[in-house]
């Protein structure tokens, strides 16, 4: 079944709306000091793909059959992206991964400075609880959002993406097994993923069924997108991905290319990419088809 509108136009109009939805997350009335508030935005409206609030709108519509259903996810999507954000502020610090840019300018950290950047991070991390909540106004049932929060305190939490990062950070060239290096990027990355899949399918009160799948799917993706991002930093192009390559080799991470080669990566992104869709087309959604090209897209991107 063939999707209403182009994947390119699909994904640059859910990003449009994404993005000015982030413009407004900070409530005007509040008393936000003015450069927190540009610390936080700076990197918030940085622009860069969206994929996660992406996948809960395209998740709300895959179980509704309804691309109306998407603006009940939205409150859940700009959610996630604040989260993803954050994460992003933190690790490029000199504490973690010490890098100068991020989408191609500066990192938080060089522009405002370590501490505000910290600040700006934990704002973000804060705020995206509210934000989720907000969902309740949107039409979501109540129960439903009570889930989401619970969900994303796990999946970006300690048993998520806190804790992938922390197994990063002590396993740094301690590393010797593609099954280390996978419970790493399951959490570091994987998780948000499926927390934003499953976010968006609880705004279309999806079932156990349907939220299993996506969240099955999501877990897949994310690995595959992982492991697509350690072979671009080997084979793709600065100006492309906004940042410079080869960052992994010079810092002497372990990566999915180092422990298997190029080619034996590339096969793996194809496999986590199939059982990615199979568990999809197990879930019983709706309209699973646009899911299914977002997951194609990611397998094939130069970006």
């Amino acid at each position: 079944m063939k999707t209403s509108v182009g994947l390119h136009t699909y994904l640059q109009e859910r990003r449009e709306r994404v993005e000015a939805a982030l413009g407004n997350v900070f409530p005007a009335d509040w008393p936000i000091p003015e450069r927190l508030r540009e610390a936080m935005d700076y990197s918030l409206l940085a622009g860069g793909k969206r994929l996660r609030p992406i996948l809960a709108l395209a998740a709300a519509e895959a179980v509704s059959g309804r691309e109306e259903t998407s603006s009940m996810a939205l409150p859940f999507a700009c959610a996630v992206e604040m989260i993803h954000t954050y994460s992003l502020i933190h690790d490029d610090l000199p504490a973690m991964d010490d890098d100068d840019y991020r989408r191609g300018r500066l990192t938080n950290h060089k522009v405002f400075g370590e501490a505000m950047a910290i600040l700006a991070g934990d704002g973000l991390l804060t705020h995206a609880f509210h934000v989720a909540a907000g969902a309740a106004e949107a039409g979501v049932p109540p129960e439903r959002v009570l889930a989401v929060v619970r969900d994303l305190s796990r999946y970006a939490g300690l048993p998520g993406m806190v804790g992938g990062q922390v197994s990063d950070m002590l396993g740094e060239q301690g590393i010797t097994s593609l099954e280390q290096l996978e419970h790493i990027h399951l959490h570091k990355t994987s998780d948000l993923i499926a927390f934003s899949l499953r976010a968006g399918g609880h705004a279309a009160e999806a079932d156990e069924r349907q939220l299993d799948g996506l969240g099955r799917f999501g877990r897949n993706v994310g690995l595959a997108f992982q492991i697509q991002d350690d072979i671009l930093d080997l084979v793709g192009t600065e100006d492309k991905l906004g940042k410079p390559v080869r960052s992994d080799e010079r810092q002497q991470k372990v990566t999915y290319p180092y422990l298997l080669g190029l080619d034996e990566s590339r096969v793996r992104v194809s496999e986590l990419t199939r059982e990615a869709s199979e568990a999809l087309l197990q879930a019983g959604l709706a309209k699973p088809d646009r899911l299914l090209e977002i997951a194609d897209y990611l397998l094939n991107r130069d970006h």
